[in-house]
C-alpha cells in the first residue's frame, strides 16, 4: 500500500504507528518525490515522502482505514496492490502482521 505525506516527521510517526499495531510488516521511506496534481480547481505541487507499507491481504483493509484516519490531508492518496512476493518473504510479512493471541 502506499501513500504520500508531506515531510519526513509525518513519515516516521505514521511509520511507527502502523508497525506497532501489526498493520505493516516493513514501511519504505521513498524520497523525497515532487508530486504535482489538480486540487480544488487548480494546478498544485509540493515535494512530498512516499511510503510503502508491506502488509497481508488480511490486514490491507485495517491498514487503509488506519491511514486514512491518521493522515493529516483530507483526500490523501492510497494505493494499494497486491503483489507476488517470494514464498519466504511472504510467510515474514504475514507472520510479522498477525495479532499476539490473548488466552
Amino acid at each position: 500500500m502506499l501513500t504520500t505525506v508531506p515531510d519526513a516527521v509525518v513519515a516516521q510517526k505514521l511509520a511507527e504507528q502502523a508497525l506497532a499495531a501489526r498493520l505493516a510488516a516493513c514501511v519504505s521511506r521513498q524520497g523525497p518525490v515532487h508530486s504535482s496534481y489538480h486540487w480544488q480547481g487548480q494546478v498544485e505541487s509540493a515535494d512530498e515522502i512516499q511510503l510503502l507499507f508491506k502488509t497481508s491481504v488480511a490486514r490491507a483493509p485495517e491498514l487503509e482505514q488506519f491511514i486514512q484516519s491518521h493522515h493529516p490531508y483530507d483526500t490523501p492518496e492510497i494505493l494499494s496492490w497486491q503483489a507476488t512476493a517470494s514464498a519466504a518473504y511472504g510467510q515474514w510479512v504475514i507472520t510479522e502482521t498477525q495479532r499476539p493471541v490473548h488466552v
